[in-house]
């Protein structure tokens, strides 16, 4: 078996791949090759934490991965990452286990893709702005997703705690992104400027409101995975606006804002615009115009994992530590 750590996945495989295997992997998912059961969610109350494992399989390439991943929101006061994953990797024609990688990045990597799958789609052909709220693990891999679709020119980041987001300016900069990059002291003054909207918190109120986003905007929720959280304003979830999802299953037991606005009244899930599945097989998917509002809302799913998997053992194959499990 193999062995992939952070740093060397990191070196061979990024966001360019990663849209690229997690598209192939939709329309595999469309010719009914993949089998996902819906994920396990261990919660820790004592913690606010919890513990997602999410097993898949794709009958086309006979590969199944398991991930493992924890989220410990204290993490950061012990110095400890508040997102860590394990990602197992197996050869369905033999059941030969061939590869264990870390997952922490690929999971943020997967969820940049499917952000970046969406804006592209979604987003105004002109949009060059980016409103970033929220600058914690997530958010990093987001900014690459939409750079990687949009030719942004300007970057408003917004975070609680300011010196994170000069922290998370600088990151980006060491990157390469040379859009300018602003950080401003509220999320609605990030929001006012934005033609898209990228939101990774674990806020059970809403930081995206109505009054503050302009008509055309495309938003990205991403951070909200559970039915107590909140993101976006639920006055942005109407039939008026188009609401793209990861994931349909997963998207009613966990999004939470949009599980609110449903016991409300106010939304159903048949408003559901399209899943990122249709928009990856359906070239006819689209914006209805220049004014509407598009929501991708993401919560994740198992065979997101396995694209980046498949694709991580593809690239990193050659550089791998090879370990004997007994």
């Amino acid at each position: 078996m193999l062995l992939f750590n952070q740093r060397l996945i990191q070196q061979h495989y990024g966001m360019k791949e990663a849209i690229a295997d997690v598209r192939a992997t939709l329309r595999a998912k469309k010719n009914g090759q993949i089998d996902a059961p819906e994920r396990t969610v261990v919660n820790v109350a004592e913690y606010n934490a919890s513990a997602l494992y999410m097993p898949c399989l794709n009958l086309a390439s006979q590969m199944a991965a398991m991930k493992v991943v924890s989220i410990f929101p204290t993490n950061a006061k012990k110095n400890l990452p508040t997102t860590q994953g394990a990602m197992l990797l197996t050869n369905m024609k033999n059941g030969q286990h061939i590869a264990l990688m870390n997952a922490s990045y690929l999971t943020r990597l997967r969820t940049g893709a499917q952000s970046a799958i969406a804006t592209e789609r979604f987003a105004k052909k002109d949009a060059d702005t980016l409103a970033v709220i929220g600058t914690g693990g997530m958010a990093f891999e987001q900014v690459l997703g939409i750079n990687e679709v949009r030719q942004l020119t300007t970057i408003y980041l917004y975070n609680r705690t300011k010196d994170k987001a000069f922290t998370f300016k600088q990151k980006l900069a060491d990157f390469g992104v040379t859009a300018e990059i602003i950080v401003v002291d509220s999320a609605a003054e990030a929001a006012k400027h934005a033609q898209i909207i990228n939101c990774a918190t674990r806020s059970t109120e809403s930081v995206i409101l109505k009054s503050e986003v302009q008509p055309g905007t495309h938003i990205n929720g991403v951070g909200s995975y559970l039915p107590e959280m909140r993101e976006i304003d639920t006055a942005l979830i109407t039939a008026d606006n188009q609401i793209i999802v990861d994931d349909v299953e997963g998207f009613k037991h966990e999004a939470g804002e949009f599980i609110a606005a449903v016991n409300d009244g106010t939304w159903a899930f048949d408003q559901i615009f399209a899943s990122l599945e249709d928009v990856v097989t359906d070239e006819t998917i689209v914006r209805r115009d220049d004014e509407v509002i598009t929501i991708f809302k993401s919560v994740g799913a198992s065979y997101y994992d396995l694209a980046v998997a498949e694709g991580t053992y593809r690239e990193v194959k050659p550089y791998g530590e090879t370990i004997t499990i007994e």
